[in-house]
C-alpha cells in the first residue's frame, strides 16, 4: 500500500485541473501510513543534489560562458516561464483532507501531517515572493467552477509574508520531528531556518527597497528573523561542523578541511546540516557536480572573478588587499595565509586529484572550463573517476548552521544591536573554523573599520563596518550555494551584476611558461599568437587571448601597474542591469497573463515588464 501511495502525488501547473489520484481518499486520510506515503512526495519540491551543486545561476562574482540572465535583453515576459502551481495545489489538496470528514487519524498525527505540508507551502511561497514579490494567495484546493478566486489578482507582499509566518509558526509548534537519519526529513529546525530565512529576506527587501510602514515592517520582520535563529542557536544538538570526514579517495587531502566536509561527506554532518539531501548510489541518487564543474561543454563553465578572490581575508585578520602591490601578487603566492576556505573553494596551489595529472591539479584554463584560473571544487569528489558522469556520491545541504549564525547577524546589525558576544558566537566562530587566529574586530569582537576595497568594489552605498564585514562573510561562506543573486536583489545592490569585473588571474609575462602550483611542470602560456606559432613544449598549456577590439568572446589582459597581467573575460553581449530596476522581479509570463485577459480577469505585470 505505501508504494502505491507514494504515487498518489500529482504534477499539474494548472489551478484548473481535477486532483488525479490512484486511491481513495479513504486510502489516504484513513491512516497515519496514508499520510506519511502521500506526505512524501512533497519533497519533490527541494532541489536535487544537481540542482544544490549548481544553484548559483548568476551572480556579480561568478564569471561564466553562458550566464545570460543579465546580459542585454536576456529575457523578457514572453520567455518567462516560472510561473507553476502543481506543487502547491498537491500541498492544499492535503490540508483539506486533513480537515475532512475521512481523516480518523489521532489528533496529534493529523497536526504533525498539517505542519509539514504548511512548511511546504510556505517554502513554495518563499520562492513565489522573491521571484515575483506579490502573487495570488491560495489557501485551499480549488474546484473547477472557484473562477474568481481561481483568477483573481496578486495579493500584496503583506498577504504572502504574513501567511507564509502563520504556516511556519504552525510547523513550529505542531511538527513532532526533532532530527531523522541524515535530517532528510523535515523537523522544527527546518521549519525555524525557513523562517529566519524568509524573515531577512522580506526585512531587507523592505528596508533597502523603501517600502513605507506597513502591517510588517522591516525591524519587526528582523526580529522575527533573530528570534527564530536565536531557538537554533540554542539548541545544543547543532553546531558547526569542526572535523574533515573521511576521502576514500585519497589520504590527506590538502584542500578538504571541516568547511569543505560539509559539501564533500558521502553521510549527511547532521552536526551543521539542518535539512540535507543524502546520497545514495545504490538507490540511484547521485550527483553530477564533477561532470557540471570539470567539463568544457556539460557545465556553463562557471568560475569565480579575481575580484571576489580579493576579498578573502588572511588568517590573522588583515586584508589582503592592504598588501603593498597585492594585484600582482602571483597564483601561488596568493593563498599563502589565507582564510582556509578559499583553498576549500576553489583549485589552490596545493590541489589534489586521486587519479589525475599535473593538468587535473591546475585549473583548467587551458580547455577554457576555468576561464578566470578560479576553478571550484566546494561540491566536487576530487576523483577522475567521477569526471564526465552523473554519479556523484557527496550529500548536500539545503540548511544548515551557518547560515542560521549569518541571518542572525545580519538581523542584529541592521537594527544595529549587535553585540561583540554576538559577533563571537557568529561570524568569529565561522572564522575560527576557517583557521583565523582570535583577535579583537576579527573574531572575538565587532570590527571598527570600513575596508576600502570591498566598499569600493561591491557595495559603494555601505559605510557600516559590520554591515560591511557580515556581507564579505555571507558571500565567502555561501559562496555557490545560491544565495548571491538574491542577497544582491534584497539589498538593492543590482548593480553589482554589471558592474563588479570580471577578472581573473594573474599573469607574470606573456609568451612564456609560469606556474600555478608547486610541482615540477609550467602549467600556462598566456599569447595572443594563434595555437599553429606557439613552441611545440607549450601546446598543452596554450591560453588564447584575443584583442581588445576583438568581436570574439574570450580573454582579453590588463597590463598591471605593478607589473606583469591580469586576465579579464569578456562577453559580446554585454551584461546589463536596467535603469528602471525591472530585474530586481522576474516577469509575470506573458501567457499567463493572456489566460486571465481571455477568461475576463485582469493579473498585473511586475513594473518594467
Amino acid at each position: 500500500m505505501i508504494a502505491a501511495l507514494g504515487a498518489l502525488g500529482i504534477t499539474s501547473c494548472s489551478l484548473e485541473e481535477e486532483m488525479v489520484t490512484q486511491g481513495s481518499k479513504d486510502l489516504i486520510f484513513g491512516s497515519t501510513q496514508g499520510l506519511e506515503a502521500y506526505s512524501l512526495s512533497f519533497y519533490q519540491q527541494l532541489p536535487s543534489l544537481s540542482e544544490l551543486s549548481a544553484a548559483e545561476s548568476t551572480s556579480d562574482y561568478g564569471v561564466g560562458k553562458n550566464v545570460s540572465e543579465f546580459y542585454t535583453n536576456a529575457y523578457s515576459a514572453e520567455t518567462s516561464t516560472s510561473w507553476g502551481w502543481g506543487n502547491l495545489r498537491k500541498v492544499n489538496y492535503f490540508i483539506d483532507g486533513l480537515h475532512s470528514k475521512e481523516c480518523t487519524v489521532p489528533e496529534t498525527d493529523k497536526e504533525h501531517y498539517e505542519g509539514l505540508a504548511r512548511w511546504f507551502r510556505a517554502y513554495f511561497y518563499y520562492n513565489k515572493l522573491f521571484k515575483y514579490g506579490g502573487v495570488p494567495w491560495f489557501d485551499h484546493c480549488l474546484k473547477n467552477d472557484e473562477l474568481d478566486e481561481m483568477y483573481k489578482n496578486r495579493d500584496p507582499r503583506d498577504t504572502i509574508i504574513t501567511h507564509i509566518i502563520d504556516d511556519l509558526d504552525y510547523a513550529i509548534q505542531h511538527i513532532q520531528t526533532t532530527s531523522s537519519i541524515g535530517n532528510t526529513r523535515i523537523s522544527k529546525n527546518a521549519a525555524l531556518a525557513l523562517k529566519c530565512r524568509a524573515c531577512l529576506w522580506e526585512a531587507s527587501w523592505r528596508k533597502y527597497h523603501g517600502i513605507g510602514t506597513t502591517e510588517w515592517s522591516a525591524n519587526r520582520l528582523y526580529r522575527e528573523a533573530i528570534g527564530a535563529a536565536e531557538t537554533i542557536i540554542n539548541d545544543s544538538s547543532v553546531e558547526l561542523n569542526t572535523e574533515v570526514c573521511a576521502d576514500s579517495y585519497m589520504t590527506n587531502n590538502p584542500s578538504l578541511g571541516a568547511y569543505r566536509s560539509v559539501f564533500y561527506s558521502k553521510n549527511i554532518l547532521t552536526n551543521e546540516v539542518i535539512l540535507g539531501v543524502q546520497a545514495s548510489l545504490l538507490d540511484l541518487v547521485t550527483g553530477d557536480a564533477n561532470y557540471y564543474w570539470n567539463s568544457a561543454t556539460y557545465g556553463d563553465c562557471r568560475c569565480i572573478s579575481r575580484a571576489f578572490i580579493h576579498t578573502y581575508l588572511c588568517t590573522d585578520g588583515t586584508r589582503f588587499t592592504d598588501k603593498s602591490n597585492y594585484s600582482a601578487i602571483n597564483f601561488i603566492n596568493e593563498f599563502t595565509g589565507r582564510d582556509a576556505r578559499l583553498a576549500q573553494t576553489v583549485k589552490g596551489p596545493k590541489y589534489e586529484i586521486a587519479g589525475g595529472g599535473w593538468r587535473d591539479r591546475r585549473p583548467n584554463i587551458v580547455d577554457g572550463v576555468a576561464i578566470t584560473g578560479y576553478q571550484p571544487i566546494k561540491f566536487v569528489e576530487d576523483t577522475t573517476t567521477k569526471n564526465g558522469s552523473s554519479k556523484n556520491e557527496n550529500s548536500l545541504p539545503v540548511f544548515r548552521y551557518a547560515e542560521v549564525l549569518l541571518n542572525y547577524a545580519e538581523a542584529k546589525a541592521e537594527l544595529g544591536e549587535i553585540t561583540d558576544t554576538d559577533w563571537a558566537k557568529t561570524i568569529g566562530a565561522l572564522r575560527l573554523r576557517a583557521g583565523f587566529q582570535n583577535k579583537p574586530g576579527v573574531t572575538s569582537s565587532l570590527p571598527t573599520s570600513v575596508d576600502p576595497y570591498l566598499q569600493s568594489v561591491f557595495y559603494p552605498d555601505i559605510n557600516d563596518p559590520v554591515i560591511l564585514e557580515i556581507r564579505r562573510e555571507r558571500a565567502i561562506e555561501l559562496c555557490y550555494e545560491g544565495f548571491r543573486a538574491d542577497d544582491l536583489k534584497r539589498w538593492k545592490e543590482g548593480k553589482n551584476f554589471e558592474r563588479v569585473p570580471w577578472s581573473g588571474i594573474h599573469v607574470p609575462a606573456l609568451d612564456a611558461q609560469f606556474k600555478v602550483n608547486d610541482d615540477d611542470t609550467n602549467d600556462f602560456y598566456v599569447t595572443y599568437k594563434a595555437y599553429a606559432e606557439v613552441p611545440t613544449y607549450a601546446q598543452n598549456k596554450y591560453v588564447q587571448l584575443f584583442p581588445e577590439d576583438s568581436a570574439e568572446q574570450g580573454l582579453r589582459i590588463d597590463e598591471n601597474p605593478a607589473g606583469g597581467y591580469d586576465l579579464r573575460y569578456e562577453v559580446v553581449v554585454k551584461r546589463k542591469w536596467h535603469d528602471d530596476d525591472r530585474q530586481y522581479l522576474y516577469p509575470i509570463p506573458a501567457a499567463v497573463i493572456r489566460e486571465y485577459n481571455n477568461r475576463g480577469y485582469k493579473l498585473d505585470q511586475n513594473p518594467g515588464w
